[in-house]
């Protein structure tokens, strides 16, 4: 009886299938819609309903090929550990204000980034790490009179 004999070449090809396999049916996917779970209140009358991208495979499409965000809408990115986070536009074809957070506080805003809808795209975000990231439509941050400082405090809708 012979026995075939992966070489290292052939090895490394198979553990990346899966990976490129993922890769590929995202990049030919549909923009994902997440349920509204979520929401941060600002006062009583302003709060932004916000869907949540949970999972690793949630984050990575984030909101790739979506129309623009509405007033008041948003996407949050709960980190279990704080966590350096550089997030970029690629395929993403609306501007957006990115808020970076830590321990209930907007630690950084990068306001207005710009589509990418071919690479190279340009990574934002501060260099601390952060518990979560919140996408707003562009200008929404400083309609909404967030800033660096400003507290944070998401909850699940009930």
């Amino acid at each position: 009886m012979r026995r075939s004999r992966l070489h290292a070449p052939s090895l490394i090809a198979l553990t990346l299938l899966p990976l490129a396999a993922g890769l590929l049916s995202s990049a030919r996917a549909a923009p994902q819609q997440l349920p509204l779970t979520a929401r941060w209140c600002l006062d009583a009358q302003r709060c932004i309903a916000l869907e949540v991208a949970a999972t690793a495979e949630q984050q990575a499409i984030g909101l790739q090929l979506r129309p623009p965000l509405p007033p008041l809408r948003g996407m949050w990115f709960p980190y279990a550990m704080p966590t350096p986070a550089r997030f970029w536009m690629h395929r993403t074809p609306a501007p957006l204000d990115m808020l970076f957070i830590r321990d209930g506080v907007v630690t950084a805003i990068e306001a207005h980034t710009r589509p990418c809808m071919r690479l190279p795209c340009p990574s934002y975000g501060p260099p601390q790490p952060v518990d979560g990231v919140l996408e707003l439509a562009a200008g929404q941050a400083e309609a909404l009179g967030i800033r660096v400082g400003s507290p944070v405090r998401i909850e699940a809708l009930p």
